[in-house]
C-alpha cells in the first residue's frame, strides 16, 4: 500500500509532469472508480493543472478555474494498488510508452496530446472532485490527524499518551497521524526500540517523543529513496524505489536484527503483520 514517502514522491513527479497543461477530456473506464458525483469529473475539462500535492496518502491535483468559475481538486486516494503516471515520461526517458491496460481505469487527456493514466489492479483506490472549500465535506479527509513531517514529535507524542491501546494500533491510526503504515510504523519502532504491542499510556512523554522523532527520521529517508517497492509500487515516471534495500525489520522475520543480530520475530498486532527485535525493542 502507497504510504506517505510513497505518494509524496508521486506528487514530486507529477509536479514537474502535470503542472502548467491544460485537461482536454477525460476517459472513465470504471465507473466505481470515481467517487461521489461521475459528472463532476466533467468539469475537470478546460482546466489548468496549478500543481500537485498530499495530504496524508492522498494525492492531490489543483486545477485553474474555466470560465470564471471557481478553482477545482481532483483527489486520488491510491489504497491499496493506485498508481498515478504520465506514459510520455517513460517514452522520454526511451522506453516504451504503454497503452492503457485492464488495470487503467481514468485517463486524463492534455490539451498538447499528453495523458495521466490512473491505474488500480486491486480497485480500491478512486478518485473525488472537490471543491477547495468542499474537501473537509469528505469524512476520510477531515478525520485526517496531523501530518508527520510538519508536527513537532513532541505535539504528536502528546496525542498518543495517556491512550491504552497499542502503540502500533495508533501509528496506523490516520486520525492520530497521517500518513503511516505498516512498513513505516515497523520500521520507526525499532530505532525507537519500542516494542509495537506496547500499550501506548505506559511509554511516557520521553518514549513516545523519541519514537515520533524516529518516525520523521524514517519517513525522510524514506522519500530520499523514492519510497518502498515491494511489489506494485511505481512512482510518477515508473521509476521503482529503494528503501526496501534499508528495512530493519519489515518483512524480515527469522533474519538477524541489523543491531544486535538476535533473530527477529512476527506476529499479527493491530490486524498486521509485524516484525521486530525482542532484545532492542522494549514494552
Amino acid at each position: 500500500m502507497p504510504e506517505l514517502p510513497e505518494v509524496e514522491t508521486i506528487v514530486r513527479g507529477l509536479r514537474e509532469d502535470v503542472a502548467g497543461r491544460e485537461i482536454a477530456g477525460v476517459a472513465v473506464r470504471r465507473e466505481r472508480s470515481v467517487e461521489g458525483d461521475r459528472a463532476a469529473l466533467d468539469r475537470a475539462v478546460g482546466r489548468t493543472v496549478l500543481g500537485a500535492r498530499r495530504r496524508g496518502k492522498v494525492a492531490l491535483l489543483d486545477l485553474g478555474p474555466r470560465g470564471g468559475g471557481a478553482d477545482l481538486i481532483l483527489a486520488f486516494h491510491l489504497r491499496m494498488t493506485g498508481r498515478l503516471f504520465t506514459p510520455e515520461s517513460l517514452a522520454a526517458r526511451g522506453e516504451s510508452a504503454p497503452e492503457p491496460g485492464p488495470h487503467t481505469h481514468l485517463i486524463f487527456t492534455f490539451a498538447d496530446g499528453g495523458r495521466l493514466f490512473f491505474e488500480d489492479a486491486r480497485t480500491f483506490g478512486s478518485c473525488r472532485v472537490c471543491a477547495p472549500g468542499t474537501l473537509c465535506d469528505w469524512p476520510f479527509y477531515d478525520s485526517l490527524g496531523p501530518e508527520p513531517l510538519e508536527t513537532a514529535p513532541d505535539v504528536l507524542a502528546a496525542r498518543a499518551a495517556g491512550r491504552n491501546a497499542r502503540i502500533k494500533s495508533l501509528l496506523l491510526d490516520q486520525r492520530v497521524v497521517a500518513g503511516i503504515g505498516n512498513i513505516y510504523a515497523d520500521e520507526s519502532l525499532h530505532r525507537a526500540g519500542i516494542r509495537p504491542d506496547a500499550t501506548a499510556a505506559r511509554l511516557g512523554t520521553a518514549r513516545l517523543t523519541r519514537l515520533f522523532a524516529a518516525v520523521r527520521e524514517v519517513l525522510r529517508e524514506a522519500i530520499d529513496a523514492c519510497g518502498s517497492s515491494i511489489s506494485d509500487y511505481r512512482d510518477a515516471r515508473g521509476d521503482v524505489g529503494h528503501f526496501q534495500n534499508k528495512f530493519r525489520v519489515y518483512g524480515r522475520a527469522g533474519q538477524p536484527c541489523p543491531a544486535c543480530a538476535t533473530r527477529l520475530r512476527s506476529a499479527k498486532v493491530a490486524g498486521r503483520t509485524t516484525t521486530w527485535c525482542p532484545k532492542c525493542q522494549k514494552p
